[in-house]
């Protein structure tokens, strides 16, 4: 396979990298989840990497494929192995208890929580154990062609990520090219963020700089504001604390979201019902689009691209070829390589 010719397809193949290899030198010591494009405190991540408990993580099936959201959370952590009123069970959670009262029905319809009335009173009791199943968080910026001012421009959101201390190791992964990296781009990006070089045609990786381990168990900062940096800008960067505990709820969120999504779940925000969409496979199954010849980015395809054309009717009728038209059946296909990797 050809070099990516564009960052969404360096971004496929650094996820099946870090799927099989992860971490970059040494021996993996549990499972891993790798997803993508991730909004997390106001910074979107274009790769992360869960590292799990192996136990835990097969106890947390039980809750099943889709992610618990904060409120859920809320509940399922702290309901009670015996029968209790659910305002007596649960700590208070800072907001009104009609929002909790409505996690706790959710909870129930999906079979993870159990409820009974009992008068006026709600009681619950917990099905399962929620377990602490995530061991490490990595964020990893992918920039295939990275040279001192992409550094530059990237450096202000890297710094923002140190700060902040979400993630356990931030990351920059790059194109794997004959010549080693500039010493310039050692001068522009944090001392904090790792740099890695991957071949994303053999998908092999050699770390050209190894990360520090940031403080998650810490308050952290959240840069709001910070000047220009002009001649003439005295102005003072505006910033808060973020508190521990508040650190370790959006990381099992983002955790949550990434045991629901995975990296594979780009085609749905793309149009694989296009007749001249493809999925072509080089050891993983990747978007291709024969109207542009080449592997398109998530934003080029979309029903407002020029060569767009649905499938015929017939395509997605009578079961053909399987369960429908070709973009059907390539959503089935991520569908299960998902689910089997989960």
């Amino acid at each position: 396979m050809s070099t990516p010719s564009n960052e969404f397809a360096f971004e496929l193949r650094v996820c099946r990298w870090a799927e099989r290899h992860w971490p970059p030198d040494g021996e993996r010591a549990g499972p891993v989840i790798v997803a993508r494009q991730f909004g997390a405190a106001g910074r979107r991540w274009d790769t992360i990497v869960i590292e799990c408990d192996p136990d835990e993580l097969g106890e947390r099936a039980a809750f099943g494929q889709e992610r618990l959201d904060g409120d859920l959370l809320d509940v399922v952590r702290y309901a009670p192995a015996e029968w209790a009123y659910y305002r007596e069970a649960l700590p208070d959670p800072g907001y009104p208890w009609r929002y909790v009262r409505e996690s706790i029905h959710r909870a129930d319809d999906r079979g993870i929580l159990e409820t009974r009335r009992r008068g006026n009173r709600i009681e619950i009791r917990r099905r399962f154990s929620y377990p602490d199943w995530v061991e490490r968080i990595v964020a990893i910026e992918n920039k295939p062609d990275l040279d001192a001012s992409a550094a530059r421009a990237l450096s202000d959101q890297l710094e923002r990520d140190v700060a902040m201390g979400l993630a356990d190791e931030v990351w920059i992964a790059i194109e794997a090219d004959d010549d080693r990296v500039s010493a310039a781009l050692f001068e522009d990006v944090p001392v904090e963020a790792g740099i890695v070089e991957v071949d994303s045609t053999a998908l092999t990786a050699d770390v050209a700089w190894y990360p520090r381990t940031l403080a998650v168990d810490r308050p952290g900062t959240r840069i709001l504001e910070r000047p220009d940096g002009g001649a003439h800008d005295a102005s003072a960067a505006q910033f808060e604390y973020v508190e521990a505990s508040e650190k370790r709820e959006r990381r099992l969120e983002i955790a949550e979201r990434a045991y629901e999504r995975g990296w594979r779940s780009y085609v749905d925000t793309m149009r694989p019902d296009c007749r001249h969409f493809e999925g072509r496979t080089d050891g993983q199954l990747l978007p291709y689009c024969r109207a542009k010849g080449r592997q398109p980015t998530a934003r080029e395809c979309a029903g407002s691209c020029p060569a767009f054309e649905p499938e015929p009717p017939t395509w997605r009728t009578r079961g053909w070829p399987i369960e429908g038209g070709p973009g059907a059946r390539i959503k089935q296909i991520l569908a299960d390589r998902r689910e089997r990797r989960r």
